[in-house]
């Protein structure tokens, strides 16, 4: 039989945010220091789950920050003809003297003036251990990115702007979360409010298939479970929340994989050996568990 109606009703809800919101505050108000080597020339929101308002209750999710330096830049040009690279490159003729490296450095540095040893750095980003009323908390130091469209003549603003980080293995990562976020609020409102009761529905089946070993740990992030439900029509989340999983389930089985967008609407949502792309195995495994658990419901 279908998972109860009542039971979908209680995954709808939101997490506690008080904690994250502390945290959160704490953390921005140090990296917003006036005495900060990169002070006034930073934005620093959430992202993820507390940012995304998608967090799902029994789950201690990390609080996830982007701290990102607008003074420097990395671009992409592929989509500009060779007119308009040529005019980007005589408008930016020399590379930034304050890369992201120093960035990082000195938001570490930063970090570790409040927090001290709570204060390791992971592979994309620098890791706050909980302590107290504290979070565990992932602070992202990042660079604007700029991907030029092909109407670009390398001098105007036409470009989509992101941010652009590099590895602990060197390699660079760029992707759009403010888009994303944007994206999100919008498939929320049309959908009367049904989107991200709904992604929620789905963490918690992801959090439930994860304990019975069903998937894989860390195979269907949160990104991405927003990212495929963002695919589905808007007229598709309807009256009832058994109605809206029986017809997310149904669209999304006979859809083309190929085809799904990320919800920032600038990536594929399903490729290959991308940091900001879901491989098709793990998405295949979570659609087919979700569908199985649907169908085969149990306490």
């Amino acid at each position: 039989m279908p998972i109860p109606e009542s039971q979908l009703e209680t995954w709808t809800k939101q997490g506690s945010i008080q904690q994250s919101s502390t945290t959160y505050a704490s953390i921005k108000a140090v990296l917003e220091n006036q005495n900060a080597p990169f002070a006034g020339k930073i934005s620093v929101y959430l992202q993820g789950s507390y940012g995304n308002h998608t967090n799902v209750y029994g789950v201690d999710s990390d609080v996830d920050i982007v701290c990102c330096y607008e003074d420097t830049f990395s671009h992409d040009l592929t989509a500009m003809n060779e007119a308009g690279q040529a005019n980007f490159r005589q408008t930016h003729p020399k590379d930034a003297t304050y890369r992201f490296s120093n960035f990082k450095a000195d938001v570490t540095a930063q970090l570790e003036k409040v927090y001290g040893s709570d204060v390791s750095l992971g592979s994309k980003a620098i890791r706050i251990k909980a302590n107290g009323a504290r979070r565990n908390a992932d602070v992202l130091p990042c660079i604007s990115f700029r991907r030029y469209r092909q109407s670009s003549n390398g001098n105007d603003g036409n470009f989509n702007e992101g941010i652009y980080f590099i590895k602990s293995d060197g390699k660079g990562v760029n992707n759009f979360p403010v888009q994303h976020y944007d994206n999100c609020v919008a498939k929320h409102q049309a959908t009367n409010h049904y989107f991200k009761r709904t992604v929620r529905i789905f963490k918690n089946i992801r959090n439930r298939l994860t304990a019975h070993e069903i998937i894989k740990p860390g195979s269907a992030p949160s990104y991405f479970v927003e990212g495929m439900l963002w695919n589905v029509p808007n007229e598709l989340f309807a009256a009832s929340y058994s109605a809206t999983v029986r017809a997310c389930l149904a669209w999304l089985k006979q859809a083309d994989s190929t085809k799904l967008a990320c919800a920032n609407d600038l990536y594929w949502l399903i490729r290959e050996n991308s940091d900001v792309c879901w491989n098709k195995a793990d998405y295949d495994a979570f659609r087919a568990a979700c569908q199985d658990l649907w169908d085969n419901w149990y306490e």
